[in-house]
């Protein structure tokens, strides 16, 4: 399934992440940027250890909830990776929402800054961090689809989903929020 925002390709596939042939990864990473399981422990066995020394000796204070760094790819097929730290989910009450879509924004502007012409996105705080699917799903397209809308960069945004329930939560989200022939497409 896929949008086009301002000329720049926004799609929705089910996969593995760490198989993407795109210019950045967007790892859902802890603040200490200590490697983990779900995507982040994906990425790390894939890519192999030079990420992790490279983030150890770039970032050694982590990264804020809310934000993203970058790192080189190590044996990944992309060039960079970046580092994203989405909230824990707490209720909701606890600006979840605001820190999960800041998450996007900054990997979309590290990736622009970079020179990416393809991100590869997982659904961020999804897994271990316990947040709602379907709301997750909403603030990723919502956010994506404004920054496109104003920039039109990267030429390519790609949700890589890990299964059917994923991928269907994040189908009807964008189906309900960029309709097919929305206004600032094309």
């Amino acid at each position: 399934m896929k949008r086009i925002i301002r000329g720049a390709t926004l799609e929705l596939v089910q996969g593995d992440i760490t198989l993407q042939e795109v210019d950045a990864i967007v790892n859902a990473a802890n603040s200490r940027l200590a490697g983990g399981g779900g995507v982040d422990g994906a990425i790390h066995r894939r890519g192999g250890p030079s990420i992790m020394e490279e983030t150890r000796q770039k970032y050694p204070d982590g990264c804020p909830t809310g934000s993203a760094v970058i790192s080189g790819a190590g044996q990944l097929k992309a060039k960079y990776v970046i580092h994203a730290v989405g909230p824990v989910w707490r209720g909701g009450q606890q600006q979840e929402a605001e820190l999960l879509a800041s998450a996007y924004r900054r990997s979309l502007q590290l990736a622009v800054e970079h020179q990416c012409r393809s991100v590869a996105f997982p659904a961020l705080s999804t897994g271990a961090y316990g947040y709602p699917m379907d709301q997750a799903a909403r603030i990723a397209l919502q956010t994506v689809y404004a920054f496109l809308a104003e920039h039109g960069r990267p030429e390519l945004v790609r949700f890589v989903l890990f299964d059917d329930r994923a991928y269907r939560q994040f189908a009807e989200a964008m189906e309900e929020l960029i309709p097919e022939h929305a206004p600032n497409q094309g």
